[in-house]
């Protein structure tokens, strides 16, 4: 089935992947902080949108995952700002509200198992980060190894999203 959406989605969720790693590579705080709000609002926009077309298709859980990762998604624009340092906090609350939408999208058996056991992967990850956070450690946005290397798995998730779209665009209507 087509919705008009479908474009919006994934330009949505290609500038969150695209800008989002970028932001992580790069050495110019100035950069990487417009990279960042760029990534933020395509993925926030994307993933309103999916909230929508799954509250839509009665998969209430599936959709409030949607809006719950958005949820963390402006709180990790709102500290972009505040540079890396700066933004510890909410970048805290937000990978924690990523883990938790990320959950409610993965466990319901509504996308493909890869999709879902990615995202679930993404889930542990990212509540690991957000549990050290919140503990004391001062892990910025481009820690290594974590956050660093959970990234890869929310970009996966950001295909395997990409990937539900057009599989439902191919399904006559």
């Amino acid at each position: 089935m087509r919705h008009s959406s479908d474009g919006v989605i994934i330009v949505g969720l290609i500038l969150g992947a695209t800008f989002g790693i970028a932001g992580t590579t790069v050495g110019s705080d100035a950069v990487r902080q417009i990279f960042w709000a760029i990534d933020g609002v395509g993925v926030v926009v994307a993933t309103v949108l999916l909230a929508v077309r799954f509250l839509r298709g009665g998969d209430d859980t599936v959709a409030a995952g949607f809006i719950v990762f958005a949820f963390g998604e402006t709180l990790l624009i709102s500290g972009t700002a505040a540079g890396l340092e700066g933004s510890v906090p909410s970048f805290g609350g937000g990978v924690a509200l990523w883990s938790a939408g990320l959950l409610l999208i993965s466990v319901p058996k509504t996308l493909d198992s890869w999709v879902r056991a990615v995202g679930v992967v993404a889930a542990a990850l990212f509540t690991v980060v957000a549990a050290r956070i919140f503990s004391g450690d001062r892990l910025v946005p481009t820690s290594s190894p974590l956050p660093f290397f959970a990234y890869p798995f929310i970009v996966m998730s950001f295909i395997g999203w990409i990937a539900t779209v057009f599989k439902e665009r191919r399904r006559p209507a």
